[in-house]
């Protein structure tokens, strides 16, 4: 099961940002146990370590990333990427910029805590709680 998060997912779970937390942790538990593998973009690291460096200080930041980058697949930023957000519907670039990640690695769904901004999308979009439930009854 090949799972795109989006930034706000993985900010959830690296910031500890309740009450989004347990939720983000259970599906990075998940993947640690090898029974889905996450997808993050390029983007989504940088975007991350800007807001966890303010609250956690640059060490505890960089300590955070290394170990999420192990549980996670980086999808590269590109060019193809960026510019099929520049020409998509998407009113957030950014939003197209996560969801043409996920397009490009395969994923078969995004976890958003947004999901209102991807309504256009051609893969199924879930909240992280939407997503561990549909998991559940759904395991592979």
């Amino acid at each position: 099961m090949k799972v795109f998060l989006d930034t706000n997912v993985m900010l959830d779970f690296l910031g500890e940002r309740e009450p989004f937390f347990e939720i983000a942790e259970s599906i990075i538990n998940k993947a640690d146990k090898g029974k889905l593998t996450i997808f993050v973009s390029a983007l989504s690291f940088a975007t991350c370590n800007y807001f966890l460096s303010k609250k956690f200080g640059d060490s505890i930041s960089k300590g955070k990333i290394i170990k999420f980058k192990i549980l996670s697949e980086i999808v590269a930023l590109d060019e193809m990427i960026i510019d099929k957000s520049i020409l998509s519907t998407f009113s957030d670039f950014e939003d197209g910029l996560q969801y043409f990640s996920a397009l490009k690695a395969n994923c078969q769904y995004i976890v958003t805590r947004n999901e209102k901004d991807f309504k256009n999308a051609e893969i199924p979009v879930f909240s992280p709680s939407d997503f561990l439930e549909f998991y559940l009854n759904n395991k592979p």
